[in-house]
């Protein structure tokens, strides 16, 4: 769809010129700082060196001390602990932190990771039966367990103590925990409250390395779960979290902490290079993903635990073979989908789409509507269906909140959960077209033409002559980019086409642009069914971020184009 190009307006150019001075650096990149709520000279210090001593105080978070007082009993007491995780890169990485963590302190653990198709999302009363056959005395959720009320119920009336690490929204009725750790508690007074999974699992250890009076070296060297966890989970990346991804992806990049990650960086050509969070989330995560999405995510912990090398290659491959799978089912998915929406829909009129069959594997639905969101711009809800129940997956666009809606449908569906922009739920099958109905009025009620229109948000222009070096050394350094620190996106106007584009891989647009003297090799993904504006004779106008291409050891400067006209 066509997007509305809509430039960041900052009309204060005096601040912007004076800000610019005082950071002796262009008013372009003052722009961009000043948008990011970087301010004043101090802010951009942070902001720039985000150290390790400015993470939060843990004992804030509220019922931190309970959590810490009954961990450090189970350790004097050698009780049996259980570390209990999602099926998704944050909570397998929360899991394998949590089990590492308490390897250096000697004191094994098991942990546990619900089989999507088999136990579904979270905790369950089967897999906590099988906690009590082996005598666990404390269960520790990370990832999940704050909307697991009569679960915990029955492991507390089973003996079995409970301490939930969650990130989630949650219901006004809270399981009856001995702890409950989550930012997002109402009257938890902790400062900051976008956490991942995997971040308030840290809080937990960080609490208890102070309690235990640990060094700090066995806190901090696992550092590289909580950016792998958190970059992959799409947390604004601001305050703790910017901390925890900008520190943890230099160990990630080194390697050689963790075997697993070793042989799997290896597999994907990403060993030696320098990690960012796109690598992450376009590269490793998937592959993490989908051994819980095709089968059993307790893969990828073993392969952040295991200390034997041919063990990690074995399972490296494991996960590289299902990512393979998982992209061949995404794609017949996807034709299946938009084949479904051109028989059953007027899209351009349509508000919100739910889609359902019974061909389609539930592990893999959330990742093609959020593609199905990406090329039609409406929320989106697929559900898989088999034996008379559907498992589905809902992904919505900016301003719509998705879970808002399943609220008020929440009669119809057996379970449901998740945020703003996703959520996942449960129906039987004989009530979807009613939930497509109620969810139809309510999104028309609500979705306006302007929030169904993409825009495409552009920080500030740019012209060529101003990308010198030590501009593009500061916009390295504005790294990690991700959400509420998205990478900077330019709009140059006037740009000459030089030489012949042409298309590269599937539909890539690949070409060379000049202003001002200067060459810029341009990459545009999937935007192949644009080669005929590169290709009139006339000057273009460009929206792109700049990007760092590395190949065959050597690393250029190349423009990552969004859109052109």
């Amino acid at each position: 769809m066509e997007q509305t190009w809509q430039l960041v307006e900052n009309n204060d150019l005096d601040r912007i010129n004076e800000y610019a001075a005082e950071l002796n650096s262009s008013p372009v990149l003052a722009k961009l700082l000043l948008s990011r709520g970087v301010t004043d000279i101090e802010a951009a210090r942070l902001y720039f060196l985000p150290k390790l001593e400015r993470l939060h105080d843990p004992n804030l978070m509220l019922d931190m001390d309970i959590a810490v007082e009954r961990v450090e009993k189970a350790l004097l007491n050698k009780e049996k602990i259980l570390i209990y995780g999602d099926y998704d890169v944050d909570g397998t990485t929360a899991t394998a932190m949590m089990v590492r963590f308490f390897r250096k302190l000697h004191h094994p653990v098991d942990f546990y990771i619900p089989d999507r198709m088999v136990d579904g999302y979270g905790l369950s009363k089967q897999s906590i039966g099988r906690a009590i056959e082996k005598n666990i005395s404390l269960l520790i959720t990370v990832d999940c367990g704050v909307t697991a009320v009569d679960e915990i119920a029955y492991a507390r009336e089973s003996g079995i103590d409970v301490i939930v690490c969650d990130h989630h929204q949650h219901d006004p009725i809270l399981p009856k925990a001995n702890a409950i750790l989550n930012p997002k508690r109402e009257g938890c007074n902790y400062p900051f409250k976008d956490l991942a999974g995997v971040g308030v699992a840290f809080k937990l250890l960080q609490a208890m390395q102070r309690k235990l009076n640990l060094d700090e070296s066995v806190l901090f060297d696992l550092l590289y779960f909580v950016a792998l966890g958190s970059a992959a989970d799409i947390v604004p990346l601001v305050d703790e979290n910017r901390i925890f991804v900008k520190h943890g992806l230099h160990d990630l990049t080194q390697a050689q902490k963790n075997l697993g990650l070793k042989a799997l960086m290896e597999r994907t050509r990403l060993h030696g290079r320098q990690i960012g969070t796109g690598q992450v989330v376009f590269v490793i995560a998937p592959r993490i993903n989908a051994v819980g999405r095709l089968g059993d995510a307790s893969r990828a912990v073993e392969l952040f635990l295991t200390d034997d090398e041919g063990t990690a290659e074995k399972i490296a491959e494991v996960l590289e073979e299902e990512n393979r799978l998982r992209r061949q089912i995404d794609e017949t998915t996807l034709a299946e989908a938009t084949e479904f929406i051109e028989e059953n829909y007027d899209a351009e009129k349509e508000s919100l789409f739910v889609l359902n069959s019974d061909k389609w594997h539930p592990g893999i639905i959330g990742i093609v509507a959020s593609r199905i969101v990406e090329r039609y711009f409406r929320p989106t809800v697929m559900i898989a269906t088999e034996n008379g129940q559907g498992r589905g997956s809902a992904r919505s666009i900016p301003g719509f909140d998705i879970y808002g809606v399943l609220k008020q449908c929440e009669d119809l569906m057996l379970s449901f959960g998740g945020h703003k922009y996703a959520a996942g739920l449960s129906i039987e099958v004989e009530k979807i077209p009613e939930l497509r109905q109620r969810l139809a009025s309510l999104a028309a009620d609500s979705l306006t033409e302007e929030m169904l229109a993409p825009k495409l948000s552009i920080d500030a222009e740019l012209r060529f002559k101003n990308m010198d070096n030590n501009f593009l050394k500061l916009i390295q350094r504005m790294e990690p980019f991700g959400p509420r620190n998205t990478r900077p996106t330019f709009v140059t106007y006037g740009l000459q086409i030089v030489g012949s584009p042409d298309i590269v891989g599937k539909n890539h647009l690949r070409f060379k642009v000049r202003q001002d003297g200067k060459v810029m090799n341009c990459i545009g993904f999937n935007l192949g069914d644009k080669l005929y504006r590169v290709t009139s004779g006339d000057d273009i106008d460009m929206v792109y971020v700049i990007d760092e291409n590395e190949y065959m050891g050597r690393k250029a400067i190349q423009l990552r184009v969004k859109d052109i006209r």
